[in-house]
């Protein structure tokens, strides 16, 4: 496959400069949950919230202005990837270079508004200012314009691993050469009503910590925040294959598609891989294909740390392995049971990391 990692960058819960927070995972540290509410409903769920400094980066640009939390942590990660690149995006460069936005809820903040104002006030109270935020498309299309790009621009929605499809989606976007470089990015809001959803799908646990790998499982976290890789045809990082999984109806065929997955990428000696493990009927089904084809493999998963970002979730795992590539370090698994055999430390010195999977 003639494509690489050019560049990386994220908004998470711990910030938003790679560096920093790799540091900061390499410490141990565990983002802060907070409580969100509304006024419809006594419960109160807790979630993994951006800070505010993590924002650092964007520009004072008037498509920022009203743009929902979704479109500036997208912004803000795509920015950031692209100055790790060391790519300028000028006027010949917009029409050679693609975006591709992923995202599994949308934005769930301005809906919840929208759908509020409506039911207080009457549809003609609406502000129409806030509908335009609430489709999908609407990250991708602030990042177009603000980089006055005129290349190729998609949506994609799905589960948590439609970052990974979009990786997908773009290595096909690069077999055109009339491209240089594709902006892979996926961003997530956390707000009540999402939060009730998973409730009642029985995927949600109702305080922190995240525990992995418990039978029967806890229930996940929600976090907010984004990824973003950019990817080209030469980098330090390269890719040698993408599995985009599949759709499964039932718990139970998840372990069918981890196992293919595995069978598909885990081919030679894998050094580390960077799990999806969230707390969720996943764990188990990851635990079994990791410990029969990378038995040997360092295992890490950014999620207790972080939260369930959803789509946003599966570019974090790539930016950990590509941090991990870089740094030849990874952080200690945290809040695990001590049966978890693949549970690993930092890589020492003379072992170095080649080869990373991603789930």
């Amino acid at each position: 496959m003639n494509l690489a990692v050019a560049g990386i960058g994220w908004v998470t819960p711990l910030g938003g400069e790679v560096s920093a927070v790799w540091d900061r995972l390499l410490d141990g540290e565990e983002a802060p949950t907070e409580a969100i509410s509304t006024r419809l409903n006594s419960r109160a769920y807790p979630v993994f919230r951006v800070p505010p400094d993590a924002l650092a980066n964007i520009p004072a640009h008037v498509r920022l202005r009203r743009a929902s939390a979704i479109s500036r942590f997208a912004t803000s990660a795509a920015l950031s990837a692209l100055s790790d690149a060391k790519v300028n995006i000028d006027l010949a460069l917009a029409a050679r270079t693609a975006v591709i936005f992923a995202t599994s809820n949308g934005g769930v903040n301005y809906t919840t508004r929208f759908y509020h104002d409506v039911i207080d006030t009457g549809a003609q109270a609406a502000s129409p200012l806030l509908f335009p935020e609430t489709v999908f498309n609407a990250p991708a299309s602030h990042l177009t314009a603000i980089l006055n790009m005129t290349g190729a621009s998609y949506t994609v929605v799905g589960d948590g691993a439609v970052g990974v499809l979009a990786m997908k989606m773009a290595e096909d976007l690069m077999q055109d050469d009339r491209l240089d470089y594709c902006i892979v990015v996926s961003a997530e809001e956390a707000d009540w009503v999402l939060c009730d959803a998973y409730r009642k799908w029985r995927l949600l646990r109702s305080a922190p910590p995240i525990e992995l790998f418990q039978e029967p499982p806890r229930g996940m976290i929600l976090s907010e925040g984004a990824g973003a890789v950019v990817l080209a045809r030469e980098g330090n990082v390269r890719i040698e294959k993408i599995n985009s999984g599949g759709n499964f109806s039932r718990q139970k065929d998840a372990a069918g598609w981890i196992e293919n997955i595995f069978v598909d990428l885990a081919v030679g000696e894998i050094g580390l891989v960077v799990g999806s493990a969230n707390g969720t009927f996943i764990d188990q089904a990851e635990r079994k294909a990791s410990l029969r084809h990378c038995p040997h493999s360092l295992f890490y998963t950014p999620k207790p740390a972080l939260g369930e970002g959803v789509s946003a979730g599966g570019l974090w795992q790539v930016i950990c392995a590509v941090q991990a590539l870089r740094t030849q370090q990874i952080p200690q698994l945290l809040h695990t049971p001590a049966y978890i055999e693949f549970e690993a430390p930092k890589p020492r010195a003379g072992n170095e990391l080649r080869r990373a999977l991603v789930p």
